[in-house]
Formats: structure tokens, C-alpha cells, sequence
């Protein structure tokens, strides 16, 4: 009994005793692969990304000071355009998210998401992925990049050994491809707008070119490149005869309202050739207002279509 009571006395005496600098002398935790990649993105300067560069590759991408590796060099120079642009960047050691940038004067916001991070070994593996954000809703993007980062360590430092970047087309999820016709719709529509300012700017040259027509109120009349030699009345010349057949771009174009020649009015319309698309419809007349319809007609964007901004 009472060698125990000696022991237990002499334990406790140990444990009073331990120096208060002893959780200072404690090696501090060693760097993560995840930690080592924020460090080569938020570098201020070169030293810091030839750190976790392997030695072999070095000279060969640091030859001059400054890296020839293009996916290096935006990744070396991410924090400096992000402070000259505004942006407020956060950075996460752990969980889903690697980083954030919220631009909100243009209520926009961009993450890079861990999709996965394979610790085996010396070697991890971190899979990124890219999602862009407005006004709280995802921003559709054609095409999704992926980044696949290989780091390995060398003498207690993680190193890029193998930097692998992947197009990513989820073509079976839904609000993918909901994205995808949003984003093809957005173009078509910016395709419509310019064809029928540029019929309008047509019309204006027709009619001073042929003063005893008027506005010409067919769009093969403002057509006929392949067929003639020198602009005439029915062959002027001044748009393209694709536009001229009147379907491009997954549009519907057309001509009409003149009256007799020498014509002072026309109106022209463009409605998506797929109505289900959601796409608007576009109109315009000899005032050269161009004004849109949301539900895709030319009477409504005729009757009531407001201007576009």
C-alpha cells in the first residue's frame, strides 16, 4: 500500500513539474497537400510555387525566376488579380469548398470545390472543380473544367508532381443541359439582334440607293450576292444570303407592311424557328427601334414589345 501511495505521489509531482514552455517546444502539425496547393495559389512571388515544384522540373520552368508554365503562372498570379479586380477571397483548409471569391458589386460569386482528396501514402491526389455563381443562382457554364493535382512529398514537402485538366460534360443530368440551351439560347438571341439591326441598316441604304422603291419588303431583295454581278433592285447586295433566305440561327426572319412602292415603312421580325426553346421574339420597323416579345410571337412583340435596354 504504500509503495503505491509513493508512485501515485511521485506521478503527481512529475506532472506539476513539466516546464510552462513545454507546448511551445511541440513540433508544430505538418503541412497538408491541401495547404501546400493554397500556398502555390496565393503566392506573392516565385520562391513560393518553385518551392513545391519537384527539383527534377526546376530549372527547366523557373529558368529565368518567374514560371513558363502557363497553368503555374495563373495559378502564382490568382491572388494578385483577384485584389486588382475587388474581389474578397477566402480560403477553407478543410471541407467542401478550397475557395471562394465574391465580387458583389456584380452580385457574382466563384468557388472551386474539393470534389475529392486521395491521401495514400506520400502521394494525394485532389480533384477541383469550378462553379460560378450570380445573384445566388448557379451560372451555366458549356463546359465544366476539372482539375486532377497530384502532390507527393519530398523531405517533408508536398510537391506538384502531375497536374491533369478535364472538360467535364454531365450530358445526363438535367440541369446541365438546362444550362447548356440557356446558354445556347443567349447566343442565338444575341445572333437574331444583330441580324435584324443589320436588316435595318439595310433598309436604309436600300432605299437611298433606289429611291422609287422605297424600303425593299422582301429579304432576297437585300440579298443576291451569288446570283449578281452589280447591286440592282431585286439583287442589292447588302446582307448575306443566308440571312436573305430568311432562317439563321435558329430563327425565323421576314419582311412585311410596305404598301405600294415607292415603300416609306416595312417590318421586320425575327421568331425562333423552335418555339419550345423559350427563346424571344425580335421586331423592328423604319424607326429602328429594335423591341422584344418574351413569349416568342411577332404580333406581341409587334403590339406591345418593349426595347431593348
Amino acid at each position: 500500500m504504500r509503495t503505491f501511495l509513493r508512485l501515485t505521489s511521485l506521478a503527481l509531482l512529475l506532472a506539476f513539474c513539466v516546464p510552462d514552455n513545454a507546448s511551445a517546444q511541440t513540433d508544430p502539425p505538418a503541412q497538408t497537400a491541401r495547404q501546400a496547393l493554397l500556398e502555390v495559389v496565393l503566392a506573392q512571388n516565385p520562391d513560393a510555387v518553385q518551392k513545391h515544384v519537384p527539383n527534377a522540373a526546376r530549372k527547366t520552368l523557373f529558368g529565368d525566376g518567374d514560371t513558363r508554365l502557363p497553368i503555374l503562372r495563373q495559378l502564382a498570379s490568382f491572388r494578385q488579380g483577384i485584389a486588382m479586380e475587388g474581389g474578397k477571397l477566402e480560403t477553407f483548409d478543410a471541407g467542401p469548398v478550397l475557395l471562394k471569391v465574391a465580387d458583389e458589386p456584380a452580385q457574382r460569386e466563384i468557388e472551386i470545390i474539393v470534389e475529392r482528396d486521395d491521401l495514400a501514402g506520400d502521394g494525394d491526389e485532389i480533384e477541383l472543380s469550378l462553379h460560378v455563381y450570380r445573384q445566388g443562382q448557379p451560372e451555366p457554364m458549356p463546359i465544366v473544367p476539372r482539375l486532377v493535382l497530384l502532390l507527393k512529398q519530398e523531405k517533408d514537402i508536398w510537391k506538384l508532381d502531375e497536374i491533369t485538366v478535364a472538360l467535364h460534360m454531365p450530358l445526363s443530368d438535367p440541369d446541365y443541359v438546362k444550362g447548356l440551351q440557356k446558354i445556347t439560347n443567349s447566343g442565338f438571341e444575341a445572333s437574331a439582334i444583330g441580324a435584324v439591326q443589320a436588316i435595318n441598316t439595310a433598309e436604309i441604304s436600300y432605299s437611298a440607293s433606289f429611291p422609287e422603291r422605297g424600303y425593299a419588303c422582301k429579304l432576297a431583295k437585300l440579298g443576291g450576292s451569288a446570283t449578281s454581278q452589280e447591286p440592282d433592285p431585286e439583287h442589292a447586295m447588302l446582307i448575306d444570303d443566308t440571312m436573305a433566305s430568311g432562317r439563321r440561327d435558329g430563327y425565323y426572319f421576314s419582311l412585311r407592311g410596305c404598301g405600294t412602292p415607292p415603300a416609306s415603312r416595312y417590318r421586320v421580325e425575327a421568331v425562333p424557328v423552335d418555339p419550345d426553346t423559350e427563346m424571344r421574339a425580335f421586331c423592328s420597323d423604319e424607326s429602328g427601334v429594335v423591341r422584344y416579345a418574351s413569349d416568342g410571337k411577332a404580333a406581341t412583340c409587334l403590339s406591345e414589345g418593349l426595347p431593348l435596354q
